[in-house]
């Protein structure tokens, strides 16, 4: 699989909108993974403050060299993610990305993953797509997006810290 936004369609992702005129209504509530991407030409600008949420009582700010350290030249997938039915089955895709994006607005999260995001200046013109699947599917679908990636690239996205991976 190719990384670019031709190879994430070639997957089955929809959508490419900039995060700054997102409309959630049009993002769809099944479950899925999502991919923050880097539209063509983006220049990464940290900002000192991230405008994400404080979590834990943790700001989610990261020094400028940490931040340069996590940057991946060339890759246009900045973060995969995924988003499953939650416990009452009633998150996916729309609910988890609407909270990523409050997330970046200051908003408190209930987890910090891809909290580097939003230490890039005009955060607003990064692009969300999403590939509905079903909830069975989304752990191993993660990992093997994940594992590609590294593979492709030697490491994970710039704002994924943790590589998923599947039990077993």
């Amino acid at each position: 699989m190719q990384f670019t936004r031709k190879g994430l369609k070639a997957e089955g992702f929809a959508g490419f909108r900039p995060i700054g005129s997102l409309e959630a209504m049009r993002i769809p509530q099944g479950t899925g993974v999502f991919a923050v991407l880097a539209p063509e030409g983006f220049q990464p600008r940290f900002l000192k403050k991230s405008t994400a949420g404080v979590f834990k009582k943790k700001d989610p700010s990261l020094p400028e060299p940490a931040l340069a350290a996590e940057w991946v030249d060339a890759a246009v997938v900045l973060y995969l993610g995924k988003a499953g039915p939650g416990s009452k089955g009633n998150r996916g895709l729309r609910r988890q990305v609407q909270e990523f994006l409050d997330f970046g607005q200051g908003k408190p999260p209930g987890h910090w993953d891809g909290r580097l995001v939003w230490q890039l200046a005009d955060a607003d013109q990064l692009l969300i797509a999403w590939k509905e699947l079903p909830a069975e599917h989304l752990a191993k679908a993660e990992a093997g997006y994940h594992a590609a990636f590294v593979e492709e690239h030697g490491r994970l996205p710039f704002a994924n810290l943790v590589r998923a991976r599947t039990k077993g």
